[in-house]
């Protein structure tokens, strides 16, 4: 499971992803490492990724492998008269990557049982926060922290109880499913599937699509789950 990974440095390092990301930096200590999400100025998602606070003023991020470019582009879209700077490097962060749910994270089957998004399938562009899950919320937005780029988006969702228009659910399958299989209900498409490892998968479904429900996908049925617990 390849992480790309980015030092941030600088005397207002601190203070500037306080007010530009989804977790409390201020209430980071030296060696500890949280999630946290950053996002366009709309509340769309740019990425989920790691920060580990290496000292007072560096830190270390870690996203999926291919996204560091554009999380770094939109970090540094802010910066003005402002001592921090984003570098893409060789470092790695000094803790395992884990989640709810899952015993082993390079085992793809695990992540998708565990109802854990993936930048570039789950996570894109055009992604809402709350559409990636609540684990995901849960692990990655503080909101007692203050203001950041892209809040509002987020806290309204949060006021409404997390109702988001498609959010991603985990499929349990009778057979095989792949990536890009139609989601349907009575013939009618309802989502299409973002992640899949053989009989199970990820997709982005319409909200009305309760837990329970039993969909068809591709030339197989499958059932929508609830996320394994830890």
């Amino acid at each position: 499971m390849k992480r790309d990974t980015i030092t941030v440095t600088g005397s207002d390092a601190s203070s500037y992803l306080q007010g530009q990301i989804s977790q409390d930096v201020d209430a980071l200590s030296e060696g500890a490492t949280a999630w946290s999400l950053v996002l366009h100025p709309t509340g769309k998602m740019v990425a989920l990724f790691r920060i580990y606070r290496v000292s007072a003023d560096e830190f270390l991020l870690d996203v999926d492998g291919g996204h560091a470019e554009a999380l770094v582009a939109r970090l540094r879209r802010f910066v003005l008269r402002t001592a921090v700077t984003f570098e893409e490097s060789d470092g790695t962060i000094p803790a395992p990557v884990e989640w709810p749910g899952a015993e082993d994270t390079a085992d793809e089957r695990q992540r998708i049982l565990a109802g854990m998004p993936r930048m570039g399938a789950e996570l894109t562009d055009d992604t809402i926060p709350g559409e990636g899950g609540q684990r995901m919320i849960d692990l990655a937005v503080s909101f007692t922290k203050g203001c950041y780029t892209g809040q509002e988006l987020v806290a309204r969702i949060d006021s409404r109880g997390g109702n988001v228009p498609r959010p991603i659910r985990v499929l349990v399958a009778d057979g095989p499913i792949t990536v890009g299989d139609a989601v349907t209900v009575d013939d009618k498409a309802v989502g299409e599937v973002t992640s899949a490892a053989g009989e199970v998968g990820l997709a982005s479904v319409m909200r009305r699509i309760e837990l329970g429900a039993t969909v068809s996908v591709g030339t197989t049925t499958a059932v929508v789950t609830e996320p394994t617990e830890s």
